[in-house]
C-alpha cells in the first residue's frame, strides 16, 4: 500500500551517468476498470531542476499518437499496451520511466474480491470519504493482470514492499490528496459531480469553484516535489 509514493520517493543515481539517466521519470495512469472507458496517462520528469509536465492525455491512443498527428475527436476506450506507452515514454523523453505509477487494483494473483489494501485503506480513510471500490474478477479484472504481466515483461514488476524504483505500483490518488491538503475529506475536483458538490450554485459558480480547487491541487503538487507546471515539454496534450 503506497500512498503518494510516486511524488515523493527518491530516485538514486550517481552524478557521473549520462544526462538521460539523472532525470527522474514517472508515467501515471488512472486506469478505466473496463475497456468501454477512456483511462488518463500523463509523463512528469524531473531533469534536476524541477517536475515537468511532459505529456497528459485522456486516452492510452491519445498518449502513443505522436505530436502533430490528428487528435481523438474525443477519448476513446481500449485496453492498455505497456509495450507501446514505454515507447511513446521513450521517444518523448529519450528515456524509460524510472517508475510506473498506476491508479488501478493491481496483484501479484488474480484478483476475485477486496483485498487487505482495499480494506485498510477504506478503515483509515473512510471517515474522509476515500475509502476504495470493490474489485471483482470483472472490474478490473483481466484489465489489471495485462497490466500487471505486460509491465512485468517489460521489467517493471510490481512492487508490494520496499524501494519502489524502477518497478510499478499501486496508488491511491484520494488518500494522498486529503494528506498532502491535511483535508477533512476527499477534495471535490471532479467535473461530472460538479453538481453534487454544490447543489445551490448556478453552473457558472460552480465552474468558478472547480477552477479554484484545480489551482489549489496544483499548488499541493508544487509545494510537495517543486514541480513547475509552468515548464512543459513537448507534446504537452491537455
Amino acid at each position: 500500500m503506497q500512498l503518494g509514493t510516486a511524488l515523493t520517493w527518491p530516485l538514486r543515481l550517481g552524478l557521473s551517468q549520462p544526462h538521460h539517466l539523472l532525470m527522474r521519470t514517472v508515467l501515471g495512469i488512472d486506469a478505466a476498470w473496463t475497456a468501454s472507458q477512456p483511462s488518463g496517462v500523463a509523463l512528469v520528469v524531473d531533469d534536476g531542476g524541477s517536475w515537468r509536465l511532459v505529456r497528459a492525455a485522456a486516452s492510452y491512443a491519445s498518449f502513443v499518437t505522436p505530436a502533430g498527428a490528428a487528435a481523438e475527436a474525443r477519448p476513446s476506450g481500449g485496453l492498455p499496451n505497456a509495450d507501446a506507452l514505454l515507447a511513446a515514454c521513450h521517444m518523448l523523453v529519450g528515456a524509460s520511466p524510472a517508475l510506473v505509477a498506476i491508479d488501478m487494483p493491481l496483484s501479484l494473483v488474480p484478483i476475485t474480491s477486496r483485498r487487505a489494501a482495499d480494506n485498510a485503506v477504506s478503515a483509515a480513510y473512510g471517515a474522509r470519504h476515500c475509502s476504495t471500490h470493490t474489485p471483482s474478477a470483472t472490474r478490473p479484472g483481466r484489465i489489471s493482470d495485462d497490466l500487471t504481466a505486460g509491465f512485468a515483461a517489460a521489467g517493471y514488476t510490481l512492487r508490494t514492499r520496499g524501494t519502489p524504483e524502477h518497478g510499478l505500483i499501486e496508488v491511491y490518488p484520494h488518500p494522498a490528496l486529503v494528506e498532502l491538503a491535511r483535508a477533512t475529506r476527499r477534495l471535490p475536483y471532479k467535473v461530472g459531480k460538479a453538481r453534487s458538490y454544490w447543489p445551490a450554485l448556478a453552473p457558472g459558480e460552480r465552474r468558478k469553484n472547480l477552477l479554484a480547487m484545480w489551482g489549489s491541487i496544483v499548488a499541493l503538487c508544487v509545494s510537495a516535489c517543486k514541480f513547475d507546471p509552468l515548464r512543459r515539454g513537448i507534446g504537452v496534450q491537455l
